[in-house]
């Protein structure tokens, strides 16, 4: 408390404080747990940059700690060279509370170390930040959003050259350039109207957005199907408040789309998010008023994106009309399935096609890519892992990348964005439903056909949140707990292989056995029952949450696979929930 208190107090008397940011700190002074929880850290800058509740102190996102982190880019684009400080970085930001504040404050402090900007005048989606940068050949980006969080979050995402965000040598050298500021005094700032004066503030406009716009039109796999098919094609979209409204019907109108109903009360920007209790589309209640559209409309397609427009959810009616919001992972086979199929068996075949995805995705992904001879490889959960094998084997190597995606509603195709693009997901998605359509089927259809072919998936997912520093404590805690006492056993499902991916190592418990995991280290463990079960236990690296993420298979149906699936999560909660205590 005593260094949470003098960090407080350093606030208090910083010259380069603003009073009303001292107005609040002191509202809150007598309160000690507040107090803690402010200034007992600060946010840490890490593969996913930076990500807090929007509020003063060093454990909250506010113009000063996006400052720091932002002298610490710059110090990161300086070691690079005068040619990185020419290149520049790229800024954009989504349709947060704070967000434009945070972008203004990030290129002041660039600019002010004599670092190039481009950035834009108002929203944009995360992939097209990624595709800026890729396309202007900046030395780096910045994207402000907090993704789907709630309300009361802001963050701020650093990405390296490629346009993919940053690995942990990029990260730690911006963190320990941040950690070597003592006094806000020491970032160097400079006004918009001086940077522009010195041709260091450049703002994009139409021209990048046509660009983008046009690369996520040509990600389309047989673009025939929607020119005999678009326009009987039926859509609702709710971009959720976000920065989707534009730039996803713009493309759905020049692929052909006519019949594209945007939900009005979720169509403009909104920090608040005020219609719903998750701008999240991985949350089924974010899909209420499109539901209630459907009614009187019966489209053929239901999609959403959330607030910066990386992520598309998607829900499939049956013939009675029911509605149903497919996982991520449900979604991402669908499309995977179709895109490969459509490409492997088309005119013009890819040379050694390979598709990403990551290890708590359903196992459904490597049995399409199987089938059709398409290789598969695993990577750590985060887009920026599966863009590291799209690098790795399409760009360094001499294989095709069709597709890559990831249970939390990521999807991408196409190599020029190097991030989840929603805006892509969501014209693949169109082209899909044409596809299926002309065939005089649904996407519901689609989705059966799958599970007749492979058998029936179902996947799940369990959050626990714990908020602050005896939150984070309890997460590590549960984590060690599972390691020391080499827990196997969850109730009555007893697991044959653990995959232990803090150590690289994969035990097999049924000839004892262990063998090398050929993926980088992070702080999972993935237990493997059988072929048709497993569960994965990962800590966010963004949210203060451990999730348990669940997969299981059954030849009979998908009640079946449903019964198995909350049977195993069951046992699985009565072993785990007593360590994370």
């Amino acid at each position: 408390m005593a260094d949470s208190r003098a960090v407080l107090q350093q606030w208090l008397e910083s010259p380069y404080v603003d009073e009303a940011t001292k107005d609040e700190l002191r509202a809150i002074a007598h309160d000690d747990a507040e107090v803690t929880e402010r200034f007992y850290k600060s946010l840490e800058f890490g593969t996913a940059g930076l990500r807090g509740i929007i509020a003063a102190g060093t454990n909250r996102m506010n113009v000063y700690t996006v400052r720091q982190a932002t002298q610490g880019m710059a110090e990161y684009v300086k070691a690079k060279g005068p040619e990185a400080m020419e290149a520049g970085v790229a800024i954009a930001f989504d349709c947060r509370n704070m967000s434009k504040e945070f972008a203004v404050a990030a290129a002041e402090v660039l600019n002010g170390n004599g670092i190039k900007v481009y950035t834009f005048e108002d929203l944009r989606p995360t992939p097209e930040l990624s595709y800026a940068v890729r396309k202007l050949q900046t030395a780096a980006g910045i994207m402000i959003t907090a993704s789907h969080n709630p309300k009361e979050y802001n963050g701020y995402k650093a990405y390296g050259a490629d346009g993919a965000q940053f690995g942990y040598d990029d990260a730690n050298m911006v963190y320990d350039a941040m950690n070597a500021i003592t006094d806000f005094g020491q970032i160097k700032l400079m006004d918009a109207e001086t940077a522009k004066a010195k041709g260091l503030l450049v703002f994009m406009g139409e021209e990048m957005d046509k660009a983008y716009i046009d690369n996520a039109k040509a990600q389309a796999v047989n673009p025939k199907y929607m020119e005999e098919m678009a326009d009987d094609v039926t859509i609702i979209y709710t971009p959720l408040h976000g920065c989707g409204n534009i730039p996803v019907r713009r493309a759905l109108k020049e692929l052909g789309f006519t019949k594209v109903h945007v939900v009005k009360e979720q169509e403009l920007p909104d920090g608040n998010f005020s219609t719903v209790k998750s701008p999240n589309p991985e949350v089924p209640s974010a899909f209420d008023l499109a539901r209630e559209m459907d009614k009187g409309i019966d489209a053929d397609l239901i999609i959403a994106t959330d607030p910066d427009s990386d992520r598309m959810g998607m829900i499939v009616k049956d013939p009675n009309g029911q509605q149903t919001v497919l996982t991520g992972n449900q979604a991402g086979a669908l499309l995977l399935d179709y895109i490969v199929r459509n490409s492997v068996e088309g005119p013009n075949p890819p040379q050694k096609p390979f598709a990403v995805s990551t290890i708590v995705t359903s196992r459904l992904a490597r049995k399409i890519c199987d089938t059709y001879g398409v290789n598969y490889y695993e990577c750590l959960t985060g887009f920026k892992w599966i863009c590291n094998q799209v690098k790795i084997h399409d760009e360094d190597g001499d294989e095709t990348f069709l597709f890559g995606f990831e249970e939390s509603f990521g999807y991408t195709k196409g190599t020029n964005v190097r991030d989840k693009d929603a805006v892509i997901a969501v014209t693949l998605a169109a082209e899909m439903t044409c596809y299926y359509k002309k065939q005089g089927k649904t996407l519901h259809d689609a989705v059966l056909e799958l599970y007749d072919r492979y058998g029936y998936f179902a996947d799940g997912i369990s959050n626990f949140t714990r908020e602050g520093k005896a939150g984070a404590e309890q997460i590590q805690r549960a984590m060690k707990r599972l390691r020391e006492n080499g827990v196997r056993k969850f109730g009555k499902y007893e697991a044959q292989v653990v995959e232990d991916f803090s150590t690289s190592i994969k035990t097999n418990f049924v000839d004892g056995s262990t063998s090398p995991v050929d993926i980088p280290k992070s702080n999972v463990l993935r237990y493997s029952i059988n072929d048709d079960i497993w569960f994965a236990i990962r800590p966010s690296g963004t949210e203060p949450k451990i999730k348990i993420y669940y997969g299981v298979r059954s030849p009979e149906s998908m009640d079946a696979a449903k019964a198995l699936l909350a049977d195993v999560q069951a046992d699985v909660l009565s072993a785990f929930e007593p360590l994370l205590v």
